[in-house]
């Protein structure tokens, strides 16, 4: 230990950098993990830390590219062993543990009023634990039905739209219209099911978690919750209007089968849209439908991007300024656009370029107002209760090995035990 000790200390003055991130000259370095993966995303997000280093020679900011995959015990690996980046890209339901085990710094009178004021109090409330605010909520995606747009024509069925959503039951009668001769009105990927099921059932008035008077949260899998599990069970299990084979894809997997006509809808996050863009062959006529609506209407779980500055960052105040300039609002549209998302920020969701109906943007802009912080973002050992408990048991209910008496007794009893070892 010691040895390495020494060796980062020696790199350090090769480098001409002081322990704290400062070079010999004053000039600060902040080290910045973005987990951009698309070429679009990644390319905007580096050309903007260029342009804020061309314009900020006294505070660097360096470029390291993350990874989405298995980020949380990455970063955990990271903060507990002092060697975490100052400025880290993460998705809010993923902050509660790193907020609550003090490894986020507080960015509560640090961050630009313009930029605080321009997102809605609704995105603020994903990354606020307690009494601080541990992230900047800058990208956010509903899902949407992605629909063969020459089927849905040729079968005569009314299209939905954001003013006009289907409700849920209407949904399940179309898929089982739009089914037969080997063909399936939808494919649901659920591979990962857990946050699809959860942010889709605020459109039924589900909330699952519930906090009590002594700040403990329980989790109780009443009627409202059950109406999206429900209604995919059965249009697979009952209707034959889903296919069975998707149930353990992504997203992208059921991509090939969609373009070859075999389901008429498949219900994607709104980024999706990219891959649609690039794979589908020439003349396929796709259009994006809102997710049905129930008692909440189109409200919708939602897990922002969000960038948090490391409690261990010696140099807060500076990072702040950074988020502060990467997020202005014509930033935002380019990082938006990049990733196919939608931004946070109200200003950038009324640039032109999000509101055209071409590949599905208006769509995506109108239901920006109906999402809501996903239910599971301030509960804390969620991705353990996530992996062990609701993953498995969900997976099993919907391929039709346990009812769901069985589905309710796993997540609430053996999901409590979990939840209940965080919250002694």
């Amino acid at each position: 230990m010691r040895a390495r000790l020494l060796a980062v200390v020696l790199l350090l003055l090769l480098a001409g950098c002081s322990p704290d991130g400062t070079r010999d000259d004053g000039r600060i370095t902040l080290r910045f993990q973005s987990l951009a993966w698309q070429r679009e995303s990644v390319e905007a997000t580096r050309d903007l830390v260029a342009e804020w280093n061309a314009s900020h020679p006294d505070v660097r900011v360096e470029y390291v590219q993350g990874s989405w995959d298995s980020v949380h015990d990455q970063l955990l690996t990271a903060f507990e062993g002092g060697e975490a980046p100052d400025i880290v890209h993460d998705a809010a339901d993923d902050l509660a543990d790193f907020a609550h085990g003090g490894y986020l710094a507080d960015l509560t009178g640090l961050l630009p009023a313009a930029l605080t004021e321009d997102i809605p109090a609704r995105s603020w409330r994903t990354t606020t634990f307690g009494d601080g605010v541990y992230g900047v909520p800058f990208l956010q995606e509903p899902r949407v039905l992605i629909a063969n747009a020459t089927w849905l024509r040729e079968s005569g069925v009314r299209v939905p739209t954001p003013r006009k959503p289907w409700s849920w039951g209407e949904f399940r009668r179309i898929t089982d219209r739009l089914s037969g001769d080997g063909r399936y009105g939808v494919a649901w990927p659920l591979k990962e099911p857990v946050s699809a099921t959860l942010n889709l059932s605020l459109s039924a008035g589900g909330q699952l978690f519930h906090r009590g008077a002594d700040g403990k949260v329980t989790v109780r899998f009443e009627a409202a919750d059950q109406v999206v599990p429900r209604t995919i069970r059965d249009q697979v299990g009952t209707d034959r209007s889903a296919s069975p084979t998707t149930l353990g894809s992504g997203g992208s997997d059921t991509l090939p089968g969609f373009f070859a006509g075999r389901y008429a809808m498949v219900p994607l996050g709104f980024s999706y849209r990219q891959q649609i863009v690039q794979q589908a062959p020439e003349g396929f006529d796709w259009q994006v439908l809102p997710a049905p609506a129930g008692a909440g209407g189109l409200a919708q779980g939602v897990s922002p991007q969000t960038l948090s500055v490391a409690a261990d960052c010696p140099h807060k105040k500076e990072a702040a300024a950074f988020l502060g300039f990467l997020l202005r609002p014509q930033n935002m549209v380019r990082l938006a656009l990049g990733d196919w998302m939608l931004p946070t920020g109200t200003r950038a969701l009324k640039d032109p370029a999000l509101r055209t109906a071409r590949h599905g943007w208006a769509t995506g802009t109108a239901l920006a107002a109906h999402l809501r912080p996903a239910p599971a973002r301030a509960v804390r050992g969620y991705p353990e209760w996530k992996d062990k408990v609701a993953t498995p048991a969900l997976q099993e209910y919907y391929s039709g090995a346990i009812g769901l008496t069985t589905l309710r007794e796993r997540l609430e009893e053996d999901g409590n035990l979990v939840l209940a070892r965080y919250q002694r």
